[in-house]
């Protein structure tokens, strides 16, 4: 865009015989729409501008789903504050892992349930 926008400004100075511009030669003051076309060349071809307008879409996809959700009274700012608050324990307890759990408690076949446990020999 800004080569053209050069190209735009570069021409009308040429044609109106404007400062050092009107020697030059025209072949330099339509360089500039020569570039534009090989940028967008180049753009489309590395997927530049797929990339852009799918940033475009997406942006206004999630602002239209903000409003709906603003529409129906749903908080969206206190929900994102929420999952960053969930994300953050989340990662602070992957980082410092629970103890183990304790090892099973033992029971006695013998014993029916409810029962006092056996009590050993004292000595």
């Amino acid at each position: 865009m800004w080569f053209v926008i050069l190209g735009v400004a570069l021409a009308g100075m040429k044609l109106a015989e404007f400062g050092p511009v009107a020697t030059w030669s025209w072949f330099i003051v339509l360089a500039p729409f020569a570039l534009a076309v090989a940028w967008w060349g180049f753009a489309d071809s590395v997927g530049l501008t797929q990339r852009r307008a799918m940033k475009k879409m997406d942006d206004r996809v999630a602002e239209r789903r903000n409003k709906a959700l603003e529409a129906l009274g749903i908080d969206t700012k206190r929900e994102r504050k929420l999952r960053q608050t969930r994300d953050a324990a989340r990662r602070a307890a992957a980082d410092n892992p629970a103890p183990p759990p304790p090892p099973p408690i033992k029971i006695d076949p013998e014993r029916p349930a409810g029962a006092p446990p056996k009590q050993g020999p004292r000595t």
